[in-house]
């Protein structure tokens, strides 16, 4: 199973949680690959390239199944050169600050943005994130300057979000639940209508004062192109056990991530998701000049 990311970010964790199970269901060891670099393109890159014969797995998701394609000039097509599987779950990010950040809550922190332009760092898995991306579009929902700083994935950047190298960073949730109990990183809001079950503490965007500020990071399985159906469809239904699976829900739900409803999990509905989430994206992107280093 290729990881596009390096080891503790979000897909990396899903990944392994998942994995475990499905040796299980399927009487077959699944090794963990992590491939990082450029937005999880590298990484993906080598799934495209792999054989198509169901023994090369990718997990990834909206950054590098989505993002990716409108940041990078990639050598595959992110529709056309990969068979969708499943989608496994989602996540709502968070806005997350160093221990000793400025800022009791959300509208302490933009307030001290502001009154200091650019003197904060945002970091990120990567250029062509989701989390550079959100990033941007804080900055401009908030009227702020703050300075990005891409990582070669989410791990890397949270560690030196722990050190205080970095001032800030807006993930998934599964990257601080748990540091946030301990008091490691301070929390300032949840970018969903709702509080998550993995830390309940934390404030909505809405409850915060950032009223609309939602984004959440989806994951998913891919095969390379031209993998049998009748393969894509035994690891589609091993993929749906294992979400099924009560200790793996429980597992997903202690770091902040949601298992779809059923009728979501089937490859169709994964590639139907994806084209959507490109049409979504791709504009805002170009619109706000991102692009790949």
């Amino acid at each position: 199973m290729i990881v596009p990311f390096p080891p503790g970010g979000a897909n990396d964790m899903l990944g392994r949680i998942i994995a475990e199970r499905m040796r299980g269901i399927l009487n077959q060891s699944i090794v963990i690959e992590n491939i990082g670099g450029a937005a999880g393109s590298i990484g993906v890159g080598r799934a495209v390239r792999s054989p198509a014969d169901g023994y090369t797995l990718n997990i990834g998701s909206v950054s590098s199944h989505v993002l990716a394609g409108a940041i990078y000039p990639l050598p595959y097509d992110l529709v056309k050169d990969l068979e969708p599987v499943a989608l496994l779950a989602f996540e709502p990010l968070m806005i997350v600050g160093r221990r000793n950040m400025p800022g009791a809550d959300l509208k302490g922190l933009i307030a001290w943005l502001k009154a200091n332009p650019g003197k904060a760092s945002e970091g990120n898995p990567g250029t062509g994130s989701l989390g550079q991306v959100i990033g941007a579009l804080f900055q401009k929902e908030t009227g702020t300057q703050i300075q990005s700083v891409p990582y070669r994935g989410g791990g890397p950047a949270v560690q030196d979000l722990l050190a205080g190298h970095i001032d800030l960073m807006i993930e998934p949730t599964s990257n601080f639940a748990q540091y946030i109990p301990s008091g490691a990183v301070k929390p300032y809001a949840v970018a969903a209508k709702t509080r998550v079950a993995a830390a309940p503490q934390v404030p909505t965007v809405d409850e915060a004062g950032l009223p609309g500020f939602y984004a959440s990071l989806w994951l998913g399985l891919w095969l390379p192109k031209g993998t049998p159906k009748g393969v894509i469809t035994r690891l589609n239904s091993a993929v749906m056990e294992a979400l099924a699976d009560l200790e793996v829900r429980q597992r997903l739900a202690d770091i902040g991530q949601n298992v779809p409803p059923r009728e979501q999990q089937t490859p169709e509905a994964l590639g139907a998701f994806q084209k959507s989430e490109i049409e979504k994206w791709w504009p805002i992107i170009k619109a706000a000049t991102i692009k790949g280093e």
